[in-house]
């Protein structure tokens, strides 16, 4: 099968990379652990003995880094659609979060312990058409959002990538009414021309 434009420019981009460079030189998972360490750096998310749940994890950067953050004392558990190799000190589901009995199982795993921070890296496959892939990449914002509201702590955290576009604007609505504080975030090692945010929603105000 030829490739096509756009999938040559992601493989020169993703080989001449530097975080992707860097990412293999330290042993890294992926190159979105680079993303997360900037925002911790920044604002202090990830804290020995925490609860972290790690949704969209797969290929395992960001849970990689929130184990070593949190240490023997915490837990992170991590979901995705796709397999993920083992990670010490990550518990991984492989599931589809979209389904009810994917939530269901997360919440019997749980078992009512509270959550300090839900991370989501989620997004849907891309299929080039922005009025298809926006509204589902929205989608899976809210049921991180939905999931967040059901277990986290009072003042707990939630992570979350979110797309520029169609449905931005009614979701951090949504956050500022759930959380004391909203902060958007572009790190550094997130493409300059990618429409992806993340943001970071501090201090759940509870249920």
């Amino acid at each position: 099968m030829a490739r096509t434009k756009s999938s040559e420019r992601w493989l020169r981009e993703h080989f001449t990379d530097p975080y992707v460079k860097q990412a293999q030189q330290k042993g890294y998972r992926s190159r979105a652990v680079f993303k997360l360490q900037e925002i911790n750096a920044r604002d202090r998310i990830l804290k020995p003995g925490m609860t972290v749940v790690d949704l969209g994890a797969a290929p395992g950067g960001w849970s990689q880094e929130a184990a070593k953050c949190v240490g023997s004392r915490g837990r992170v558990i991590a979901l995705d659609i796709l397999p993920m190799e083992p990670l010490p000190g990550v518990e991984f589901m492989q599931a589809d979060f979209t389904e009810t009995g994917t939530l269901d199982a997360l919440l019997h795993d749980l078992k009512g312990a509270p959550v300090h921070l839900v991370m989501s890296d989620m997004a849907p496959n891309i299929s080039g058409m922005k009025a298809v892939d926006q509204p589902r990449g929205i989608y899976l914002a809210e049921l991180a959002l939905d999931f967040a509201r059901r277990v986290l702590a009072p003042d707990g955290d939630l992570l979350l990538k979110l797309f520029q576009g169609a449905g931005f604007t009614a979701i951090m609505k949504e956050l500022r009414l759930s959380f004391r504080q909203v902060k958007v975030r572009k790190p550094r090692a997130s493409r300059a021309r990618s429409p992806e945010l993340y943001v970071l929603a501090r201090n759940f105000r509870g249920r």
